[in-house]
């Protein structure tokens, strides 16, 4: 990796020839929305087999849920935040493309986990990869884009959540149907589901390579030789605490009941409901993908005309509408009478719940200095996927286990976690707004 500490004046025209104007932007998001994509075509395909997980491991709706969040949460959160101050000192492109090189093999060794704590260290590795990619991802679009048509691009590529979430689905509901089982030198026995995670995983290797290929931009704003610590940066949230803490608390809550639901309703549908892995990859799938892009892309137009309309807290007030209207349909999804009315619901819920999340990358990205937006949006993602990733699926999974002690109890435990979380997210949302102007007033980045 380069340092650009001492980056030359001509470098810096290079970076500003490379990274702004033209449809240069435009192709260097596309690639890092390929690589989200592939990001999230793991964590789908493994809510898809949950049955066929839980009976070769022989393990619980909880321990599954730890595989699923806690595992992956774990050191994506704790190393997330030394990554961002990589991200902010070297080149960006080779961190991200690091990152989409070790995910993709860590994802491909889950295939071949013979007991919960060869899955578990896996999805460990798994989440060390990704903790590269958003952080990274966010300050080179960040560069690439002038702040008008920010939350527009950060938006096309949190789109890639749901481009991803839904092609897992449908492919992953495909293959377990397709895969055989199979006997491999060295490895042995592999499971239908085993296979899944061996296909969708190594070709991540080919678009680690495309990442870094990408020319790196010229930081906007940053300062020439400045590389603040990571106590600095604390420093910048400490004198805006009310601005930073109220707004990715909010998120952080907002993606708590997003991640119970999205994790659960595929096991919802086929264990209550009885649909089959198929029919649950082609439906749900589906539903992800067109409702959740649709929801993050209008998500963003809606930030952007707020802000046109001078409400400087637009990226804000767009979360507050995501929030009434994913969690009435959260709810709802959860105590469906038929699987088609679930997947009405979810249609609803995912909608909401894709709405506000480039409005809130884009929300830090304006309050941050450049210098420090890698490990302001690695403290960020550290927060909101301990509680979504982390908590998320697991309190789901409790409720369950414990709450209700009944595996077909799984839709009252869904709409429980909204029910619960959904009034607090509105309400730390709200409370971000006033602080949130009054720190981007002061900017002076």
């Amino acid at each position: 990796m380069e340092g650009e500490k001492g980056m030359t004046e001509g470098a810096i025209a290079k970076g500003q020839r490379d990274g702004a104007g033209g449809a240069y932007p435009w192709y260097a998001l596309l690639v890092l929305m390929i690589a989200y994509t592939f990001s999230y075509l793991d964590r789908q395909a493994l809510t898809l087999m949950v049955g066929p997980i839980r009976k070769t491991l022989n393990i619980t709706d909880t321990q599954l849920s730890l595989l699923h969040g806690f595992a992956f949460a774990l050191f994506y959160t704790v190393l997330g935040v030394p990554l961002g101050r990589l991200v902010d000192q070297h080149r960006r492109t080779s961190i991200v493309a690091l990152g989409v090189a070790f995910w993709s093999i860590m994802t491909a060794l889950c295939g071949t986990a013979k007991s919960f704590g060869h899955m578990f260290f896996a999805r460990v590795g798994v989440g060390v990869g990704e903790a590269a990619l958003s952080p990274g991802a966010y300050s080179l679009i960040a560069d690439y884009f002038p702040p008008s048509r920010l939350p527009q691009a950060l938006s096309l590529y949190m789109s890639a959540i749901y481009l991803g979430s839904g092609f897992a689905t449908i492919l992953g509901g495909t293959l377990i149907m397709m895969m055989p089982v199979m006997s491999l030198p060295v490895m042995g026995h592999i499971e239908p589901w085993q296979g899944v995670f061996m296909v969708i995983g190594l070709p991540g290797l080919l678009v680690a390579l495309w990442v870094a290929t990408l020319r790196e931009p010229v930081r906007r704003g940053a300062k020439k030789g400045v590389a603040p610590s990571f106590r600095a940066v604390l420093g910048h949230i400490g004198k805006n605490k009310g601005s930073y803490g109220f707004l990715i608390m909010g998120y952080a809550i907002f993606t708590l009941f997003w991640n119970g639901g999205v994790s659960w309703f595929p096991t919802l549908l086929m264990r209550v409901h009885g649909w089959t892995p198929a029919e649950v990859g082609i439906r749900y799938g589906s539903v992800i993908m067109l409702f959740g892009g649709a929801g993050v892309i209008l998500g963003g137009a809606l930030a952007a005309w707020l802000r046109r309309k001078g409400r400087t807290d637009g990226n804000i007030l767009a979360g507050i509408v995501a929030v009434f209207i994913a969690v009435p349909a959260g709810i709802a999804g959860g105590f469906a009478p038929s699987g088609w009315s679930v997947l009405a619901a979810v249609a609803v819920f995912q909608f909401g719940c894709a709405m506000p999340f480039g409005a809130a990358a884009a929300a830090l990205q304006e309050v941050t200095p450049n210098q420090m937006r890698g490990q302001v949006t690695a403290i960020y993602l550290f927060i909101t996927n301990l509680f979504g990733i982390g908590l998320g699926p697991t309190l789901v999974a409790l409720a369950t286990d414990k709450l209700f002690g009944d595996d077909l109890a799984l839709g009252s435990s869904i709409s429980l976690t909204a029910v619960v979380a959904g009034p607090l997210a509105v309400a730390l949302l709200y409370l971000a707004r006033k602080p949130y102007r009054q720190t981007l007033a002061k900017a002076d980045f």
